[in-house]
């Protein structure tokens, strides 16, 4: 008999609806900002966590989705994670499902021969081209053995896990392809939740006495993360160990990949669940430059304000603040705040209530996010897919762990207020939202949003935003073609300098389009566009007229 146990109240989650937003600081309802087309666009996927009788904590946590360019065509297509069954592992109704697309937002499942349908207990993925041929790799977590999947640029896949050694057995999260000692190809990093197995399961109890999901602490049993180094010949080493990566234990859900001090290494921020966020940089003075340390206490990125170390989920990355360097956003537990790290030249503070983030995600449980200019006015704005990890007696729908999402709109401060209506559609999407990749997948300059839902069908947001914002987009390439993960892109937008990052990896479990985009408001041309490359090099490319997708490659 397994022992049960209730789960701390401090964490339980018991918000009524109607305290999810301040009335007296809420704008009035306008026109949706997002049109839902999922089905009509042919992404018809329906994420499968295999509950049944037992609640294994992994069915509550999944799943991811990349958008990403399969095929060379110019145009995003979609990657869907599937769970399955935990106790029927490897069955096929577990495959992960792969769209292409049309070029105009409309998709064909083509998983049928492509080599990319896993049937592992899906969790996330990561895209980037690993052997630098000009075609994107995925990069598949699982509870159990991750697989790696080698892309020819046509759509098909090769699972090249066992000869590239990067099959990691544990429960793996968030992953990201990204260049850790600058010797021009990627490596990869993976983040483990907990060392579990069903034999060692718990069983928990909710308010009201019943079965439910336990907390990450009652296990007791955080995991290591892994680094991969690639060797350039197909094959990586785990350099776990080496680069100081495996001397500290965490529950890891998030991961972004930047340079947060300036010293032209990528670091790597790990959120953790109920356990200190952890910043990985690069070793001052160290011989190895895959000698990392954790400074994420004293950068200040580690806990909140109070010194608590929150339940934390996705994470992203961007600059709000114009100063030239990363700030970090955190989504949480409900009733825990949001946590924005405010950074200033590699030390950082915590900013979410004077951004205006404070109460209105308390709420809500935060899992996929990303800051996004949406309206393309020049500021960022946040999306945040929200769904609990506990039942609760107050309920929005018949599924006791569904919510709604939240859409903030950003402006000068920076400040963010919430759009209404809620999560920016017609008619409010209430589901068990856990994985976002954010992408323009119809080339129109207006960013869309894919995101995938716990035992329901994903839902694809199409921006429907109008309004005559000027934008532009740029794919960065280096040679032979691989999209340059981690490049930074400056620009003059009337009287800002505007930093935008090429990234793939962020929000949870997902890969976003690796293209920069700028929305440049009321200005006609981004001026003096300039690329600093991940090593250091830089690269002026002049200016460019709104409402063109450009190439930007490296001399």
């Amino acid at each position: 008999m397994r022992p049960t146990t209730r789960f701390p109240t401090l964490l339980s989650i018991a918000v009524a609806a109607c305290s999810c937003s301040d009335s007296t600081s809420s704008p009035p309802p306008g026109p949706p900002w997002f049109e839902e087309c999922a089905v009509s666009a042919g992404l018809e996927f329906t994420h499968v966590s295999g509950h049944d009788a037992h609640f294994y904590m992994p069915e509550i946590m999944g799943g991811g989705a990349a958008l990403f360019d399969m095929d060379g065509d110019g145009d995003l297509d979609a990657y869907l994670v599937q769970s399955g069954s935990l106790d029927r592992p490897g069955s096929p109704d577990g495959a992960n499902r792969l769209y292409r697309n049309d070029g105009q937002g409309s998709f064909t499942d083509v998983t049928e021969g492509s080599g990319a349908d896993d049937t592992g207990y899906g969790m996330g993925v990561a895209a980037g081209d690993f052997d630098g041929d000009g075609n994107v790799d995925l990069y598949v977590t699982n509870v159990g053995p991750n697989r790696l999947l080698q892309g020819d640029g046509t759509g098909h896949f090769e699972d090249v896990t066992d000869a590239a050694g990067v099959g990691d057995p544990g429960w793996g999260t968030s992953a990201a392809f990204f260049d850790a000692d600058r010797d021009g190809d990627l490596d990869i990093f993976v983040v483990n939740y907990l060392i579990w197995s069903r034999a060692s399961e718990r069983e928990c109890l909710d308010d009201e006495n019943g079965a439910d999901y336990c907390s990450p602490q009652i296990y007791n049993a955080p995991a290591p993360d892994v680094l991969f180094v690639n060797e350039g010949n197909g094959k990586f080493s785990n350099a776990s160990v080496r680069s100081g990566i495996a001397s500290e234990r965490g529950t890891g859900l998030g991961l972004v990949c930047a340079d947060y001090d300036g010293d032209g290494f990528v670091d790597v921020f790990v959120a953790n669940d109920g356990m200190p966020d952890r910043l990985w940089v690069h070793r001052d003075g160290a011989q190895d430059a895959l000698a990392f340390e954790d400074i994420g206490l004293l950068a200040g990125c580690a806990l909140d304000n109070d010194g608590r170390a929150k339940a934390g989920m996705g994470v992203t990355t961007a600059d709000i603040d114009d100063d030239g360097d990363l700030d970090l956003l955190v989504g949480n537990l409900n009733r825990q705040s949001d946590s924005v790290f405010e950074n200033k030249s590699g030390l950082f503070s915590d900013r979410t209530a004077r951004l205006g983030l404070g109460m209105v995600s308390r709420p809500f449980t935060r899992f996929g996010l990303g800051w996004v200019d949406f309206d393309n006015d020049g500021y960022l704005d946040l999306f945040e897919a929200n769904g609990r990890v506990r039942k609760q007696a107050s309920t929005y729908a018949s599924d006791r762990f569904a919510e709604p999402n939240l859409l903030l709109r950003g402006r000068a401060g920076p400040l963010f207020t919430e759009v209404l209506p809620r999560g920016g559609t017609a008619q409010l999407l209430i589901a068990t939202s856990r994985g976002v990749a954010f992408g323009d997948i119809d080339n129109d300059g207006r960013c869309d949003v894919l995101v995938v839902n716990r035992d329901g069908p994903a839902h694809l947001l199409r921006n429907v935003v109008e309004n005559t914002n000027g934008w532009v987009t740029f794919r960065l390439v280096e040679a032979p073609g691989r999209s340059a993960l981690g490049a930074t892109v400056t620009a003059r937008v009337g009287d800002r300098t505007l930093r935008r990052d090429a990234r793939s990896a962020t929000s949870y479990l997902s890969a976003s389009d690796p293209r920069v985009h700028f929305g440049l408001g009321s200005a006609s041309v981004a001026r003096d566009v300039r690329v600093r490359w991940n090593d250091g090099t830089e690269q002026l490319f002049g200016d460019h007229e709104a409402g063109a997708m450009r190439e930007l490659k490296r001399e």
